[in-house]
């Protein structure tokens, strides 16, 4: 009985039965770091190739041009990022997945011979037309100049006569004399990191452009197309020289500003020209956007348009919609006398006209503007800034008439294009509008609305008239705004809230879907949605990938939407203006931002929508299902989504299987009764420590100092009362589980261990008769981060430590976690979420390590159940509360305790 009783004391002081680990320690604390290692570099390849997919699909859902270069080299990125990923998990696990290779091969071998496909007979073009180019010719022309040609040719709308030094006439100048090897080569040998080399190798690489000699078959059809010109156009002709690479202006890689226009050029100077457009592809700026973006040279292509040049009365930019909120029933017309680049360089204040979109387009607004220069063009060549008189300066360089013929234009113009857009214009010494280019326009999140929200909630007072179909005195309230159009466009119907994947079972066709996280296991009832709203995703995640595959419109980002919004209300969610709306808005219904693709019938189109079947789709939704295997794995997203799952696992059964390597590992000195070591993986320190012990205020690990708060913000007041019948009950544990029984004592004694990089935590505990294990990994990217928690054991009998099994769970599931319990164990897992909101959860998860041990021996009566459960609810609330952006949430999907073992 004696030895009982000590053996029952030693556990109270946290004797653990633990086995020493017959590893060398050093070893061990190698292949930690080592598994932390590819375990980061397997999250930034997910992180890459979810982004890539994101782009593809917002291209095909998009109404912008586009060419084989931009498919072959994001497939590249894809290709080179997933299998970068399957290499990862690989070393994690040991080689335990080595069939996903040969689902990745199969994958490429299908997905490859498409992307040799492209525009058949118009590579050897050198040299095209403008009034013979569409978009079709994307790829041969560059998207800014097949953007331009198809507007002038469907809409009849005036563009400068012109034409395209095309992709093929770059190529055979980059190939000449072997020009591309030697920029191909100047760039691998840079290395990257310092700015001033990056500096250094922009001037160089200019500097080879500039010298080369352009093939003299180019120079041949550059002069033909010029003479060809010189025959339209009265008077001496003078050119404006665009850039229009095949990559830019798409989502993703707009590449606004980086490229050069050069104005006013004389035909003698083109070929000099036509190098310096190219040159431009590798300035400093250019180089860096390309560089952060994945992109690699060979994949910018830079085709250059020539156009006449139109000597300005005025110009400008016309936005078809207002950015900041493209609901908005206005056109915005900014406006300088001459040449529009005062606008566009945003140097110079200018005229502001807010116009009506509807006929007869009446200007609501004017903002003269104090304009004190000019650009025009030189006689010569060139173009130069004038001073301007009193008098003009302060006089509106367009009238109502000219602000209402842009409106109608920019009307034409998006109608066609399906999109809102951003143009730019001048106007002649004719009186006549002249299109000069076109862009899809950047809409912004809406920061006003955002922050309007944020200082107080919507009310009834605020609403969205239904001007744009004309329905007088139709009203709807804007009930909340979002933040990330996920996938575009606009539903509406009444609202289901989904608190857990559990209620997909009662969603009906044609609701609108609300849930807290964008989950992967809400796509099993996308089909039947006409809208998604959830409080926090981001586009590149699981949910928003399968919602543009099914085009059904979806919003993130929406504060409050959980707790805001009723089942059965009936809403309307404007995706593409990031509102939500009270009851069914007709007007956005029938004027949603929808039209067909303007790519769609052509052979690059049809290659993309032949592709994305074998990338986007998402079809390993539940990680507990038997099909959770790389053999059903019928995308890159499947192998993607496989990965991340089973990385997550061999972190975490990495760190629980294996001893911890206590000489390498230093001990934290805090004021807590108990022992903490820490192992450093990687950056866990913010500055090296070399002796045997380290302090806290030297841990930079974010997750580890979320849970420690936890641990340590509530005192803990020592174990509960016990009363006899619990004496007993730990006495008969003691007797019947021989691994509680320790008989000597460990030196793990009254140890518990981090292990810890910035963002990166798993913390291996026990206290006295349980043990619990938390894993997490915090950081910027939301979609990365996630906190598992598993909790065992316990000295009681069984019916008590289920008790409080089931008080840990009820509590977490309140916080959000996905809880399931199996005999008396606990794994509790939240994910997706912004980093303030994971490290609130640590916090709790930290907590509830510390105050819920030992309270198997109370839990005996319904009144101490009920007491301890409002005692740790208090404390959460009073002491750590609940982030400002994160709505109450309902539980989660709990499985019931099964007795065919521990998970």
């Amino acid at each position: 009985m004696l030895r009982i009783l000590r053996n029952i004391i030693d556990a109270f002081k946290g004797v653990s039965g633990l086995p020493e680990a017959a590893q060398d320690d050093e070893e061990l604390r190698r292949a930690f770091k080592l598994r932390y290692m590819q375990f980061r570099r397997l999250l930034n390849a997910n992180d890459k190739a979810l982004k890539t997919i994101s782009e593809m699909e917002s291209v095909q859902a998009g109404n912008k041009p586009f060419g084989m270069s931009f498919i072959r080299s994001r497939c590249a990125l894809l290709f080179v990022n997933v299998y970068q990923i399957i290499q990862h998990l690989d070393t994690l696990s040991g080689g335990r997945h080595q069939a996903l290779y040969d689902t990745f091969g199969r994958l490429q071998e299908t997905i490859s011979p498409l992307l040799e496909s492209a525009v058949p007979g118009e590579d050897a073009e050198l040299v095209l037309d403008l009034t013979a180019i569409d978009r079709r010719h994307a790829e041969v022309a560059g998207v800014k100049m097949a953007s331009l040609g198809d507007i002038a040719r469907q809409l009849d709308i005036a563009v400068p006569a012109g034409f395209v030094i095309t992709s093929a006439a770059y190529h055979r100048f980059m190939q000449h004399r072997r020009l591309q090897e030697e920029i191909h080569q100047r760039i691998q040998s840079h290395d990257g990191e310092a700015l001033d080399r990056l500096y250094e190798l922009s001037s160089v690489l200019q500097q080879l452009v500039m010298a080369a000699e352009v093939p003299p078959e180019v120079v041949a059809a550059i002069e033909a197309a010029v003479d060809k010109l010189r025959k339209q156009v009265d008077g001496p002709l003078a050119l404006a020289v665009r850039s229009s690479g095949v990559n830019e202006d798409l989502p993703g890689a707009s590449f606004a500003g980086q490229y050069r226009s050069l104005l006013n050029v004389r035909p003698g100077h083109l070929i000099d020209a036509f190098k310096e457009v190219v040159a431009g592809k590798f300035g400093a700026t250019a180089m860096t956007y390309r560089f952060h973006r994945g992109l690699r040279d060979e994949d910018i292509v830079m085709c250059v348009g020539c156009l006449q040049m139109v000597d300005a009365v005025c110009g400008g930019v016309v936005y078809t919609r207002n950015p900041l909120d493209i609901r908005e029933d206005t056109i915005i017309i900014n406006a300088v006398w001459g040449l529009p680049k005062m606008v566009v360089d945003g140097r110079s204040a200018v005229d502001h006209f807010e116009v009506a979109r509807q006929a007869p387009h009446r200007v609501r607004e004017r903002r003269i503007g104090a304009k004190t220069v000019a650009y025009r063009c030189l006689a010569e060549e060139g173009i130069c800034r004038n001073e301007l008189l009193e008098d003009q300066s302060h006089a509106p360089s367009i009238d109502d008439d000219q602000a209402a013929a842009l409106a109608r234009m920019a009307v034409d113009i998006e109608n066609y294009c399906g999109g809102p857009q951003d143009i730019e214009w001048a106007i002649d010494s004719d009186g006549h509008i002249v299109l000069l280019q076109c862009r899809p326009l950047s809409v912004a999140p809406a920061e006003a609305q955002a922050s309007d929200a944020d200082a107080a909630p919507v009310s009834e007072a605020e609403v969205a008239h239904d001007a744009a179909a004309g329905e007088e005195g139709a009203v709807h309230a804007v009930l909340l705004h979002g933040q990330v159009t996920a996938a575009r466009g606009v539903g509406a119907g009444p609202v289901r809230v989904l608190k857990r994947e559990a209620d997909t079972m009662r969603f009906a066709d044609g609701e609108v879907m609300v849930v807290q996280q964008s989950l992967p296991g809400y796509a099993v009832v996308l089909h039947r949605a006409a809208a998604v709203v959830a409080e926090h995703g981001s586009v590149s995640s699981h949910l928003a990938n399968v919602a543009r595959e099914y085009q059904v419109p979806a919003l993130f980002g929406v504060e409050g939407a959980m707790s805001r919004l009723a089942d059965g209300q009936t809403v309307t969610v404007d995706a593409d203006g990031l509102k939500i709306h009270d009851g069914k808005v007709d007007a956005l219904l029938r004027g949603r931002l929808r039209a067909p693709h303007v790519m769609a019938g052509t052979p690059v189109f049809d290659t993309l929508a032949q592709i994305m079947p074998h990338i986007a789709p998402l079809t390993l939704l539940d990680p507990d299902a038997p099909t959770f295997a790389p053999a059903h794995c019928t995308s890159l997203h499947d192998i993607i989504r496989y990965c991340h799952e089973k990385a997550v696992q061999e972190m975490f059964a990495f760190g629980r299987d294996n001893a911890f390597p206590m000489r390498s590992s230093k001990q934290l000195v805090v004021d807590v009764p108990m022992q903490w070591w820490i192992l450093n993986l990687d950056d866990g320190f913010s500055d090296e420590v070399t002796g045997p012990k380290v302090r806290l205020e030297n841990i930079a690990s974010i997750p580890m100092q979320a849970l420690w708060q936890g641990i340590t913000k509530v005192p803990w007041q020592g174990p509960p009362p016990i009363d006899g019948k619990g004496f007993m009950s730990v006495m008969f544990q003691a007797t019947r589980n021989t691994a509680l029984v320790p008989g000597v004592r460990s030196s793990y004694a009254q140890r518990n261990y981090f292990m810890i990089a910035k963002n990166y935590c798993s913390l291996m505990s026990r206290f006295g008769f349980h043990f619990s294990t938390v894993e997490s990994y915090v950081s910027e990217r939301v979609p990365e981060n996630y906190i598992i928690f598993r909790f065992k054991g316990g000295a009681a009998d069984d019916f008590r430590k289920m008790r409080r099994i089931q008080l840990i769970a009820e509590i977490l599931e309140e916080q959000g976690f996905a809880v399931s319990l199996t005999e008396d164990a606990l794994r509790a897992r939240f994910e997706d979420f912004p980093m303030e909101v994971m490290c609130h959860r640590l916090q709790i998860v930290g907590y509830l390590t510390m105050h819920t041990r030992q309270l198997d021996m109370v839990m005996s009566r319904n009144a101490m159940v009920e007491h301890y459960r409002q005692r740790i609810k208090s404390d959460i609330e009073e002491r750590f509360g609940r982030p400002p952006e994160q709505p109450a949430a309902g539980p989660q999907q709990r499985s019931s305790p099964s007795i065919q073992g521990q998970a």
